[in-house]
């Protein structure tokens, strides 16, 4: 067969072959589009053979952006979920910057469907006008009555395959407000059959974490870690571990936080530094044991609060509650938590052909340890390149203000000649020993009831280890001395609370504390909804309809946490419960969330608590990936009752108790029979979804237990009264 092609079709098949569009955003936010990447911020990457590349600015730990973004794009440019793909973005916070973050690049706070929904929206639905517009010029139609479907551009009696008009539509300047579609043209925003585009690499091997990295020439380096927090290293002894197979050295780091132990192999690494014997400066560490922290912050509690968090008369609520005819009055003791995530911390560092290196990493906050290696390294920014890989769970952990295991590894790497990689690895041990926890944190709270059993006054002490102070992030978070994240969840509570006042203690920090899967909510919640249950039973009332009570006549929060409180009830079956089962109900709104939670359980404390069924209903705006929002809120509350249940990190002398699963057991299948989740249908903007689901649920449990049983004040519960079967 012979090809007939002109000179003038000839070039412009060589140049469609070799182009590729790029839709993003400037840095001053306005649309923006062309075939080089460098003057914006592309979301969306088109090549000339019609692939389309969703660049994912979020990372991902399991809890979907992956597929949330890259379903943004496909649903307004108008290709099938299939033919999108999805990258990572670079790390670069001038371009790729959360907007909740201010100037930081990150994943975090349930945040990456907030932040990036109209950017990915507008991204996409820029990319189909401007194609259509090549191909309306092409075919002399108006570009009005076309239309993109699964990748295909048809109209005015023609169609084609999008590839056709990359290359124009490059040229194109971006349209500054592209329409955007009605919620009545999605055919994947809310669709429940959407899968993740992250399940079958996951599930095939193919993914690649980055504790699968392996480059060649690698050495493997572990920490050998003070075991009390704040302890310098000052000598080791290396003898024996000399015998061990692939050792290769060992160097205390230059900031003496540890030593560094380096191999040719994993096991080896480990292996040396179980030889090694380390000598230690404990002078500056902490010394102080779980129960001298326990007590310090009960003592807190039940003393005049540090700061004012929500602006209240203190005089005149404690009048209000002297004067009532009952009074509700509980203590609560949160411990220390770890996060756990399945798996360990790891990330690999190699020098670059051009003088610069490259972190390989399952990088949660890129910025942060952008900023360190340049520092360590002496290197400008643009030499510190981030190839961001998947993460096995993260739960806050991968997101320190420190960059404390990316330092570990720039550390260990600059002590060699840097002609080799250096993947540093952490064991289970080391994760749980860490250092890295949820605070500790104790409430009191005193609740005054009038006759006819209404709240007169509230009084809320909060005392707990800031979490945001002396951090980057204090200057966002803490006002007038009030870190937010000690008492989100009860002084912005939705609830209309007369009287109530709400106060907080600083208390020294025992180890490097730091934000947990949903924060400070992980504990406000648990006071506020056991203390409304105890409300509600002291004075006679449904626990239903006492906090409806509460929320009546308020505005758009009241009327949305109302709403999902209703759905779980009837979803539920609350007040309906079989014979020898009990139900507790729990309702709070975070990251923007509503969620309201059932538990129902079979037994009692003494003999064998089973949780038998949980429902969960959400409001999370739009419902961008509805088997998404599912399993997240499945992991979120399983995550919560699983801690709840039987997890605490303790202190010995400084020293921590716990170091793998059997003594820091996780959630088993077995614990949770059944969970079901309904999605409240909104039009609202989506919010977040990977954390909400966990601060309902142990107070859920909690006030199922209570209703024939104990209220549980102190976790964990299998320390305090409660035995699970």
């Amino acid at each position: 067969m012979t090809l007939n092609t002109s000179r003038r079709g000839f070039l412009k098949s060589a140049a469609a072959a070799a182009a590729v569009l790029y839709v993003g955003a400037r840095a001053d936010g306005v649309l923006a589009a062309g075939s080089a990447p460098a003057q914006l911020n592309p979301f969306v990457k088109i090549d000339a053979d019609g692939t389309v590349t969703a660049i994912v600015k979020h990372f991902e730990k399991g809890q979907g952006p992956a597929t949330g973004l890259t379903t943004l794009i496909a649903e307004e440019l108008g290709v099938s979920i299939e033919d999108i793909q999805y990258e990572f973005a670079p790390s670069d916070p001038s371009r790729y910057n959360n907007l909740m973050f201010g100037p930081f690049q990150g994943t975090g706070g349930s945040t990456a469907m907030a932040n990036s929904f109209m950017q990915y929206r507008k991204a996409g639905a820029a990319a189909r006008e401007m194609l259509i517009s090549a191909a309306a010029k092409d075919w002399g139609a108006d570009p009005a009555g076309l239309t993109i479907e699964d990748g295909i551009i048809k109209g005015a009696g023609h169609k084609a395959p999008l590839a056709e008009f990359v290359a124009a539509a490059a040229q194109m300047e971006a349209p500054a407000e592209p329409r955007l579609k009605d919620p009545g043209e999605f055919r994947l925003i809310g669709n429940a059959s959407v899968k993740r585009k992250d399940s079958l690499p996951k599930t095939n091997g193919t993914a690649k974490y980055a504790m699968d990295l392996h480059l060649p020439g690698q050495m493997v380096v572990v920490i050998a870690r003070s075991p009390r927090m704040g302890g310098l290293a000052t000598g080791f002894d290396d003898s024996d571990a000399k015998t061990v197979k692939g050792y290769i050295r060992a160097a205390i780091l230059p900031n003496k936080a540890g030593v560094a132990v380096y191999a040719e192999d994993t096991w080896g690494a480990f292996q040396a530094r179980e030889a090694i014997s380390v000598e230690w400066d404990f002078s500056a560490a902490e010394s102080r044991s779980s129960d001298q922290i326990r007590e310090q912050l009960l003592a807190a509690v039940n003393a005049a609060p540090q700061y004012n968090a929500n602006g209240a008369d203190q005089s005149a609520t404690a009048a209000l509650i002297d004067g009532a005819e009952k009074v509700v009055d509980h203590t609560f003791y949160f411990p220390l938590l770890a996060h756990a995530p399945m798996e360990p911390l790891t990330c690999t560092i190699e020098a670059d052909a051009d003088g610069g290196v490259t972190l390989h990493d399952g990088a949660q906050m890129p910025t942060g340890p952008h900023m360190a290696m340049a520092e360590i390294f002496q290197l400008p920014m643009e030499k510190i390149r981030i190839n961001t890989m998947f993460a096995g769970g993260s739960f806050g952990r991968r997101a320190t203000p420190t960059a404390d295991y990316q330092v570990e590894a720039a550390l260990a790497f600059v002590l060699t000649d840097r002609t080799r990689p250096v993947k540093l690895v952490w064991s289970r041990e080391d994760d749980i020993t860490g250092g890295y926890y949820r605070p500790a944190v104790a409430h009191r709270v005193r609740v005054g009831l009038d006759g006819d059993g209404n709240i007169a006054g509230w009084d809320h002490r909060v005392a707990a280890q800031s979490i945001m102070k002396g951090t980057p992030f204090e200057a966002f978070t803490v006002h007038d001395g009030v870190d937010h994240s000690s008492v989100e969840g009860v002084a912005d509570s939705p609830y209309r609370i007369p009287g109530q006042f709400v106060g907080l203690t600083d208390t020294a920090k025992a180890t490097t504390v730091l934000w947990w899967r949903s924060v400070g909510h992980t504990h406000t919640a648990y006071v506020m909804e056991t203390m409304m249950d105890a409300a509600a039973r002291a004075a006679g009332r449904d626990p239903v309809a006492f906090r409806l009570a509460l929320l009546e006549g308020g505005g758009a929060d009241q009327q949305r946490l109302a709403g999902v409180l209703k759905l779980a009830a009837d979803k539920g079956s609350w007040g309906s419960a079989p014979g020898g089962r009990s139900q507790g109900i729990a309702v709070h709104k975070s990251f923007g969330s509503y969620v309201a939670e059932v538990v129902e359980i079979s037994g009692n404390a003494g003999d064998g608590v089973q949780i038998e069924k949980v429902t969960c209903a959400v409001d999370c705006g739009i419902a961008v990936n509805p088997d998404v929002i599912i399993a997240q809120m499945e992991g979120g509350i399983g995550y919560g009752l699983g801690h709840a249940m039987r997890n605490e990190i303790t202190l010995t002398d400084g020293a921590v108790d716990q170091s793998n699963f059997p003594d820091y057991e996780p959630l088993r299948i077995g614990d949770i029979a059944a969970i079901e989740v309904h999605i409240l249908p909104s039009a609202e903007a989506p919010t977040g979804v990977g954390e909400p689901g966990t601060p309902p649920s142990a107070p859920a449990l909690a006030n199922a237990i209570a209703a024939h049983g104990p209220r549980v004040t102190e976790l964990p519960m299998n320390l305090n009264g409660v035995s699970f079967t």
